[in-house]
């Protein structure tokens, strides 16, 4: 049974529904058994470190750009449809969004997949930080942050420079952009084998970054076929799970597509691979102190991913792999701010705090009798 059948079967946002929670499924599987993370790979680099957590990361970029570039250079999908590259985007957004996302991704410990993946193992604080994710990201859209968010996004936008290709902006090719891509897709398997990741891990890798070409494939399958018209897109997690959060408060049946069941297939795939593989474990908050730096983290990602136009996979994976100028822009903005706010909070805070402490137990000890 093919798509159009599918379609005819179920009907367009039916089977929109559906496909997003089968490769939502396929991401969420993936990711918990590759331990899919931008924050660790970023914090793993910022501190010298070239190590699996750096190396699994570039599998999963390299696999999602060269996955993309294969099926538009086949004719199967058109990246210039994308929302990011048909319609403008705001780089002040990206730059501003992706520096606010990129710090509340170290203070809460994940970005919003990881945590979406992690709640689904039986972390407790991933899914009330997951759930304060989604609600800021609501607000942030159409709530009250989406005066600030208009408000910083408006200063630059893509219509300033006439694109937001990077491609064309820099004048490559994309024959050369290809080279490009395959020799870094290699570089990041002989980082992987040199690492010592494992086959399973470094598979599992290879499936995360090949569900952004799956995805980017059916969309653009499903707009062929579909009566209405269907926004050609891959995958995001910010609009998604503002989307998903607004379907419990809305009318049964009213917020049907892609997005709504991506979010759902990724817990639930996340859910039976550490189910099968041992993994499930309920974990909470240690004390107030750390419930505060998961909350705050949660909520800056909500903003700032929405502001971004993307998260650290909408914007960092999905939109690189078109070469949307803002997404890559988001990206940088990400890893700065992500190495910035581990050096301050993870890293220099805890050390002056041990040195007071010592300096004021060798105070006590002085003005003992």
């Amino acid at each position: 049974m093919d798509l159009a059948q599918l379609a005819d079967r179920f009907g367009d946002n039916w089977t929109l529904l559906i496909g997003g929670a089968v490769i939502g499924a396929l991401f969420g599987a993936f990711a918990q058994q590759s331990r899919f993370c931008l924050r660790a790979a970023a914090i793993e680099f910022s501190r010298g470190q070239i190590g699996s957590k750096l190396a699994i990361w570039l599998i999963v970029f390299s696999t999602a750009i060269t996955g993309t570039m294969i099926l538009s250079n086949q004719g199967l999908f058109l990246a210039r449809e994308a929302r990011q590259l048909a319609s403008p985007q705001s780089l002040s957004g990206a730059a501003i969004g992706g520096l606010l996302f990129g710090a509340g991704m170290v203070l809460a410990r994940g970005c919003s997949s990881r945590l979406l993946v992690l709640s689904a193992t039986g972390n407790l604080r991933a899914l009330l930080s997951g759930l304060v994710f989604a609600v800021v990201a609501q607000a942030s859209l159409h709530g009250f942050l989406s005066p600030l968010r208009e408000t910083l996004a408006a200063p630059l936008t893509t219509i300033t420079i006439g694109s937001n290709d990077l491609l064309t902006l820099s004048g490559v090719s994309g024959t050369a952009a290809g080279v490009i891509v395959a020799l870094g897709f290699v570089a990041s398997i002989g980082l992987a084998v040199w690492r010592r990741i494992g086959l399973w891990t470094a598979l599992a890798a290879l499936g995360v970054g090949a569900c952004i070409p799956l995805a980017w494939w059916f969309t653009n399958a499903m707009a062929s076929v579909a009566f209405e018209p269907v926004q050609l897109e891959a995958l995001s997690f910010t609009g998604p799970s503002a989307d998903t959060l607004m379907l419990f408060l809305s009318q049964p049946g009213s917020m049907i597509d892609f997005d709504v069941g991506l979010v759902p297939g990724v817990f639930l795939g996340a859910f039976i691979a550490a189910w099968l593989s041992g993994q499930l474990q309920l974990q909470g908050f240690e004390d107030g102190a750390s419930m505060r730096r998961y909350l705050t983290g949660a909520a800056l990602m909500g903003f700032g991913g929405m502001l971004a136009g993307g998260c650290a996979v909408g914007a960092g994976v999905t939109g690189a792999s078109i070469f949307a100028l803002t997404a890559w822009v988001t990206l940088f903005a990400i890893w700065i701010a992500a190495a910035a706010t581990d050096w301050v909070v993870d890293r220099k805070w805890p050390e002056r705090r041990s040195l007071k402490s010592g300096l004021s137990a060798e105070i006590q000890l002085d003005a003992s009798p």
